[in-house]
């Protein structure tokens, strides 16, 4: 790699794995984890970097972050061990500066909720709704049509809701007021 495209990975790498780190940990609910899922996503994009049209690198970096995730779910370790418990130590509050200001409370709730929501409809909801992008984009990012989306993110958002109304019926109702 010449040194200009070097200087461009490390300058993209930089500015977007706080970015990267969010929207993984999002999919997987585990910062650690998480942070492995972007290191191999950043390899990945490295090795490829050549090839990227940096017009739309965020597009095939969040693809590739997907497909890292999917990887990651499908290995035979992940499917024997399934971790329920809390961890014995709590992590800093501070680490996460996407829901500073937001109680915590109510945060570990919807992430916990959003744990419980079926990987597909999950990936779709935080590529649609964290990540704010189209339902054309969703479903390129997907690789499914964007009626699938539109399927998927209804569904999601149901058992998102279902999920949030059985762990915590205080901020079930907290959410149902302000949506009238």
């Amino acid at each position: 790699m010449r040194a200009e495209q070097e200087r461009a990975f490390r300058e993209f790498a930089g500015e977007r794995a706080l970015w990267l780190r969010r929207s993984a940990y999002l999919l997987c609910g585990d910062w650690h984890l998480a942070e492995d899922l972007v290191q191999n996503t950043l390899l990945k994009l490295y090795r490829a970097w050549r090839r990227v049209d940096l017009s739309t690198v965020d597009s095939y970096a969040r693809r590739a972050l997907l497909r890292v995730w999917l990887d990651e779910r499908r290995r035979p370790w992940r499917r024997a061990e399934r971790n329920d418990a809390d961890p014995p130590e709590t992590g800093d509050a501070a680490g996460d500066p996407a829901v500073l200001g937001q109680r915590a409370w109510r945060r570990d709730a919807v992430l916990r909720a959003l744990a419980e929501v079926p990987p597909r409809q999950r990936a779709v909801l935080v590529l649609r709704y964290w990540e704010d992008l189209p339902t054309a984009e969703v479903a390129a990012a997907l690789g499914c049509s964007e009626g699938t989306v539109k399927s998927q993110a209804s569904r999601g958002l149901q058992n998102l809701r279902a999920a949030i109304a059985e762990s915590d019926p205080d901020l079930a109702r907290a959410v149902a007021r302000r949506s009238r």
